[in-house]
């Protein structure tokens, strides 16, 4: 049995030199024994001999990386991992792609967990000055419990960072002093910091830029977990600000702008049709639409997805928003529900190429998971940041019936989605008087997990769509007062 003893301060050189040597020398993982700091007690005694290192180790590109994170790893086998994937990356140079080894992804696991602990630091590292303000060079002091052995690594960011005054950092492993050049020592208990009357001023900083009505404490505590917070001069203000964050949200929204007074109005209209005007081609609509900036939405999705039809269509349909084969395509309806839709609209005798086919919002919203992008429901302020360019649609259109597809559909154009299945398959009207006739998107049948609720629904969809058909012919009585084909 080999014993290889490394050293606190420079861990990471000390393992390379001694992993090369002993690969070099033949020795198997199973024959070494490693420890960390102090002389190892066991029944092998000390520290054995290296090898002398001979010829040329190579090893592919992603190890040395993925090596100077794991060492750093709290784990005590982690010298023994790592020295065990150089030897078997000997015989197999692709063995870092095969995710599925477990050796591959406990030592990813364990740089993963590395770099997330050393990203901590940065941020929750809280200086108190030491020393004389009045000196050339202020001089900070700062207690810090990282989870796994990672000053060393970290150190030369704020060496680079404040690199214009002395500083320490303590920790119960190590200790970074930097006065110009960067040294370490060992461990140390948390000194006795004096006041430091910055902090009041930071905590009236955190205190204004706190916003309650965004407070979210499970993602706050996933970033910055209350084992940090007895060293940051915030968190002591975090339990009130929590406590107090319903009744200050209640009373920003109380104190929000009121609407524009009436008078406002005519303004109002007159610049949107002004701005209407410029759009009344679908050529300047796609220009106008590809700037949009209204909502976050743009910045995740590929491209916005228009309208597309006759500009004299008698019949529109609205869906929800574009999906994920739409966002690539920038068409819409061309994914698995446009596929359904297709095939109603030919049940029912209704060409597409003379419908207005459209969105209600015109940029697709979804979370990632692996490859896949998993659609999401627009919110409501999504939603009337759109339908300004739904609104321009319908105006160049203008449409004898619009069929209105799901919530956010019905949302856009009547300002309420609820009861949709209670309104499907009866007429309403928009604000605005334009007819519409209410039903399901196509996405709610497809996603029924119970096959003969999905036939029913889907026979009741298609019986909607017949009833636009023959509204539309003048041969389908109103449901409710006031719509009819002669109206429009």
């Amino acid at each position: 049995m080999h014993s290889v003893v490394l050293p606190r301060i420079g861990t990471f050189d000390a393992w390379r030199a001694a992993a090369r040597a002993l690969l070099s020398g033949g020795l198997p993982p199973e024959d070494i024994l490693w420890s960390h700091g102090a002389q190892a007690d066991d029944l092998f005694g000390g520290d054995s001999p290296l090898p002398e290192a001979k010829g040329q180790i190579t090893v592919p590109t992603a190890f040395l990386p993925l090596a100077k994170l794991a060492v750093w790893h709290r784990d005590p086998q982690r010298f023994a991992r790592l020295y065990a994937m150089l030897h078997a990356l000997q015989n197999d140079k692709r063995l870092l792609e095969d995710r599925a080894d477990p050796r591959v992804g406990r030592l990813n696991a364990m740089a993963k967990e590395v770099s997330r602990d050393k990203h901590k630091m940065t941020a929750f590292v809280r200086f108190r000055e030491v020393g004389d303000p009045r000196a050339n060079r202020r001089a900070f002091a700062a207690w810090f419990e990282p989870t796994h052995f990672i000053l060393e690594p970290t150190a030369p960011f704020f060496a680079k960072r404040f690199g214009d005054m002395d500083w320490s950092i303590y920790t119960p492993d190590l200790t970074a002093h930097f006065d110009g050049d960067l040294t370490f020592a060992e461990g140390a208990p948390k000194p006795p910091f004096p006041e430091d009357a910055t902090e009041e001023l930071w905590r009236t900083y955190f205190r204004s830029i706190f916003n309650p009505a965004r407070v979210k404490p499970k993602a706050m505590q996933a970033e910055m977990p209350k084992k940090y917070w007895k060293n940051m001069p915030e968190a002591q203000l975090i339990p009130e600000l929590l406590a107090q964050a319903d009744a200050r949200a209640t009373a920003m929204a109380a104190d929000a702008p009121t609407l524009a007074p009436a008078r406002a109005a005519p303004i109002l209209d007159r610049l949107r049709a002004e701005q209407a005007a410029k759009l009344d081609t679908q050529d300047a609509f796609l220009t106008a639409l590809k700037s949009c900036r209204r909502c976050p939405l743009w910045e995740s999705a590929t491209q916005p997805v228009a309208g597309e039809g006759p500009e004299d269509a008698a019949l529109m349909f609205v869906g929800e928003q574009p999906g994920d084969t739409e966002d690539l395509t920038g068409r819409p309806f061309t994914g698995p529900a446009g596929q359904m839709f297709d095939k109603a609209l030919q049940v029912n005798g209704i060409r597409r190429q003379e419908a207005f086919v459209t969105n209600a919002v015109k940029h697709f919203k979804f979370r990632p998971r692996g490859k896949r992008r998993l659609h999401q429901n627009p919110d409501r302020d999504e939603i009337a940041h759109c339908k300004w360019w739904l609104d321009l649609e319908i105006q160049r259109v203008a449409p004898r019936l619009i069929v209105v597809m799901g919530g956010t559909a019905l949302q856009s154009l009547t300002g309420s989605r609820e009861g949709l299945l209670k309104r499907r398959g009866r007429f309403e009207h928009t604000p605005e008087d334009t007819p519409i006739l209410v039903t399901v998107h196509p996405s709610y049948i497809l996603r029924l997990p119970d096959e003969r609720l999905r036939a029913e629904e889907t026979a009741r969809f298609l019986a909607d769509l017949a009833l636009a058909a023959r509204w539309l012919a003048g041969d389908a009585p109103d449901r409710t007062a006031g719509a009819s084909p002669s109206r429009a």
